[in-house]
């Protein structure tokens, strides 16, 4: 299936897992965000979440600061 990953079409198997997706990506890392279909989704949730054709993934890289 395509998603798309910061505006960049991403073939990936059916019915892989934000999770899944974010290590294959070696992006399953402390301070990265992602908003799914421009809604943000906590990494809680990453694991139990199943991507699907067309899905739009914005991955953000938190920075504490005032």
């Amino acid at each position: 299936m395509q998603i798309l990953v910061n505006d960049e079409p991403t073939h990936c198997a059916d019915g892989l897992s934000v999770i899944e997706l974010m290590t294959t990506l070696d992006q399953d890392k402390p301070g990265v965000a992602l908003a799914l279909n421009q809604q943000i989704l906590p990494r809680a949730n990453w694991e139990r979440q199943p991507l699907q054709e067309g899905d739009e993934l914005v991955l953000f890289q938190v920075i504490a600061g005032g």
